[in-house]
């Protein structure tokens, strides 16, 4: 049975619809009013926030691209990495304003999936800590569309008290910020931004007066329009990201698809994207903000590419200095002795390639990892244990997290 309040929705979603068409915007004016959108927004953190200006660049797409996460199939959440008095809550709160969520300086996980809105947690420490573990669990799933959470409430249904379950859906846009890093998992979900102190006294000395800023003003005005963007840019019918795989799919066959036909006008933006050589969970999170900055113009598009990148390197070379099985595929790729040779000998050659006399890197380990990721050809024991290392597969395996990855900047190690 449906409620009042369901009945009201699909009654307000009705209306609107009806509403869209009657006043959709041509192709041209919303293109227009996405770049309209970017442009009040970037004036309006280089107003607050003294930052450098790739990230003015990047925080105002991340802004704007933010409106339209429904039309996507995941949604990054934002990392601010900062020092004290660096202006990360500032930058936060002016996010917030732009895209209608809140700040919380704390979170629970029954606020995480009872609010529908855009959200922002400040001072977002401690998450890995015991007693977190379903907060940990919603928010490493929320950046994805589909992410559902099912709770039960009492409910009384003629005199008798009964159980029903409730459906939250948790995907929206999350912009988080700390002192300390991130955790691996959750930060494999982030785009993250590095804040300085700033000693621009024009910028630090000025008051968060978002309520009479003209150009949130603006902002605030052209967001209104979003109900009637039209669906050349972000088609009902069939999702970006299928005509993305579409595009793919051609790239790999003789046949065209009708779909990708229609949107031929997106086949530069998937060139430029293809191109770019990136792929999996970053793709994932890049995508939606390529499409984005496309619209508000192909600098831009370009700009965010080349920044793309060097997040990207960041990230992979911050996982081979904390991934010891990556470091142990690379000290393989690289060995140059494809004969049989003793576990005590490649622990002491693996030693010197890290530089490292950490005692628990031992035979008993180095043979284990190296078993685990079948990196052995051939094994004997006289006098211990020897073996032959596939060095053709490490050099293969290494391909996955740097070199010919095709990601611009990236160098093998």
């Amino acid at each position: 049975m449906v409620t009042r309040e369901e009945a009201k929705e699909i009654l307000e979603k009705l209306t609107l619809t009806e509403e869209k068409h009657k006043r959709r915007l041509t192709k041209k004016e919303s293109v227009n009013v996405i770049r309209e959108l970017y442009t009040s927004a970037i004036k309006s953190f280089q107003e607050y926030v003294d930052i450098k200006p790739i990230y003015h660049t990047f925080i105002s797409i991340w802004a704007v691209g933010a409106l339209f996460h429904d039309k996507f199939e995941s949604y990054p959440y934002l990392f601010l990495n900062a020092m004290k008095g660096s202006g990360k809550s500032r930058t936060l709160k002016l996010i917030m304003k732009l895209i209608g969520g809140d700040v919380a300086t704390s979170m629970t996980e029954a606020v995480l999936f009872r609010n529908k809105e855009p959200l922002a947690i400040d001072e977002f420490e401690g998450i890995g800590r015991k007693g977190q573990e379903n907060l940990r669990e919603l928010l490493n799933a929320a950046y994805k569309r589909g992410s559902v959470v099912f709770r039960m409430k009492q409910k009384k249904i003629k005199e008798e008290t009964t159980q029903i379950r409730e459906r939250f859906d948790v995907y929206r846009p999350i912009a988080l910020a700390n002192i300390w890093g991130m955790e691996e998992v959750l930060g494999d979900r982030c785009i993250s931004s590095i804040l300085e102190k700033s000693n621009n006294k024009q910028i630090t000395r000025r008051l968060e007066d978002f309520d009479y800023s003209p150009t949130i003003k603006t902002f605030l005005e052209k967001k209104q329009q979003i109900p009637f963007i039209s669906d050349h840019l972000f088609p009902e019918r069939i999702s970006i990201s299928r005509l993305w795989n579409e595009y793919i799919n051609s790239q790999h066959s003789q046949h065209s698809h009708n779909s990708l036909n229609s949107h031929n006008s997106l086949i530069n933006l998937f060139n430029k994207i293809e191109k770019t050589g990136i792929y999996g969970r970053e793709l994932e999170l890049f995508f939606p903000l390529f499409v984005i900055s496309y619209y508000i113009g192909e600098d831009v598009l370009d700009n965010l590419i080349d920044f793309s990148y060097e997040i990207i390197k960041e990230k992979r070379e911050s996982s081979l200095i904390e991934n010891y099985d990556v470091k142990v595929i690379d000290f393989v790729s690289q060995y140059t002795n494809d004969s049989f040779v003793s576990i005590k000998q490649l622990t002491q050659d693996f030693k010197d390639f890290l530089q490292s006399s950490e005692e628990w890197i031992n035979e008993k380990w180095l043979g284990r990892r190296l078993k685990t990721l079948v990196l052995v050809k051939e094994k004997k024991k006289s006098s211990g244990i020897y073996v032959i290392l596939d060095i053709e597969k490490a050099q293969q395996k290494i391909k996955m997290f740097v070199g010919d990855s095709g990601i611009k900047g990236v160098s093998g190690v």
